[in-house]
């Protein structure tokens, strides 16, 4: 018998990013300063000398941070006059938003034949007289 993990290979077949990019999308917004620069941009474009000056941090640590989310494409910056400017990058939102929503679909799925599963077995079905009841 061969066993897989769907949720992987389910991704990777309707892939929204490649792996590498996945990874890098994930670790810009696993830290929550990060997370909180994005939804500062989400209001508008701000320059990095704007978000500096709203964190109890140096100018430094916020331009990495900065880095690090243009690096996942969350973030672009442009340069008018001496000012970096920030903004959020749409496209890449919203392919991160269609990528969970996959992640939450095969999940939904998961629970929903689990719960399946347990209804049988309390009905008194037998495993074997479950197969192909659930299907992904």
């Amino acid at each position: 018998m061969l066993y897989y993990n769907q949720m992987v290979v389910g991704l990777q077949a309707n892939a929204v990013f490649d792996e590498d990019q996945v990874d890098l999308v994930f670790h810009a917004l696993s830290d929550r300063t990060r997370r909180d620069i994005m939804g500062r941009v989400s209001e508008g474009e701000q320059s990095i000398s704007d978000l500096a000056r709203q964190y109890e941090v140096s100018f430094a640590a916020i331009q990495k941070h900065v880095s690090v989310l243009e690096r996942a494409s969350l973030v672009t910056k442009r340069v008018h006059g001496r000012q970096k400017l920030v903004r959020n990058n749409a496209e890449t939102l919203r392919r991160t938003t269609e990528l969970l929503a996959r992640c939450e679909q095969i999940w939904t799925h998961r629970i929903d034949a689990i719960g399946q599963l347990l209804g049988d077995e309390q009905a008194g079905l037998q495993p074997e007289e479950n197969r192909g009841k659930v299907t992904q």
